[in-house]
């Protein structure tokens, strides 16, 4: 039985993540520097991977990532608008 982790895609809250960094007008090293705040070390070439989806999010990043982008956590699941 193939894992679900086996294609391309490696999480589904990249799009998400992206759209509101965006918003805020935030740069992917601004993010990882609060995310560090946090005590979550995600560099800022792990958060460029994040958003295009090759790279796994931990449940603890997950949540530091709704913390630091201020929306709950289910709301990154949401797809970004066009």
């Amino acid at each position: 039985m193939a894992r679900i982790i086996d294609g391309e895609i490696c999480n589904l809250v990249g799009p998400a993540v992206r759209a509101l960094r965006r918003a805020k007008h935030m740069s992917q090293q601004q993010l990882s520097n609060r995310l560090e705040l946090l005590g979550v070390y995600v560099c800022r070439g792990s958060v460029s991977r994040i958003e295009d989806r090759s790279r796994t999010v931990t449940d603890i990043e997950l949540f530091a990532l709704a913390k630091v982008l201020d929306v709950p956590p289910a709301a990154l699941f949401d797809p970004p608008p066009n």
